[in-house]
């Protein structure tokens, strides 16, 4: 059996709320793939939890070990910007367990998102990536992003200044 098949994908529950921000406090502190600089609790966390229901635009996505249930990671879509016209447009993300790179969970994340969003009212997703992360230039080049630019210096975390390159995709 392959690692793939022993790694099940469903929606996110607010059982999962520890698992996902442990994951995401690794990211915040040991990465600048997320600008956050300070960790969260799980109480900070859920109202994020909260703002992905199971149905409609912006569902969370969970990877589970399939034996232990272990969280292997997540990926969202949320809204990307406030106002209203904004609506028929989403910010993607994936975050993986540390462990958990190199196995196919993000594509499996991924392909589970973007097939919840095909049946949603959603013209064009974007991904904003904290340069330089080459894994995640590939995932999301694999489902058809394209670059579309680069913000320079725009976030300071751990002493430096971050490049955040910005990726679009057709839905």
């Amino acid at each position: 059996m392959t690692e793939r098949a022993e790694v099940q994908v469903r929606p996110g529950v607010e059982g999962d709320l520890t698992a996902l921000t442990d994951i995401y406090n690794h990211y915040v502190r040991e990465t600048p793939i997320t600008f956050d600089t300070s960790v969260f609790t799980p109480e900070e966390r859920r109202p994020w939890l909260l703002s992905h229901p199971e149905d409609g635009p912006h569902p969370l996505k969970v990877a589970a070990d399939a034996d232990s249930q272990e969280i292997l990671g997540y990926a969202t879509s949320s809204p990307f910007r406030a106002k209203p016209a904004y609506a028929t447009s989403v910010e993607v993300t994936v975050y993986l367990a540390p462990h958990a790179g190199g196995r196919g969970i993000g594509t499996l994340l991924y392909k589970a998102l973007f097939e919840s969003l095909a049946a949603e009212d959603v013209h064009r997703a974007y991904a904003g990536i904290a340069q330089p992360n080459e894994a995640s230039r590939r995932l999301h080049e694999r489902f058809g992003f394209r670059h579309v630019g680069t913000y320079r210096e725009v976030g300071r975390k751990f002493g430096r200044y971050w490049d955040v390159a910005w990726y679009e995709k057709e839905l």
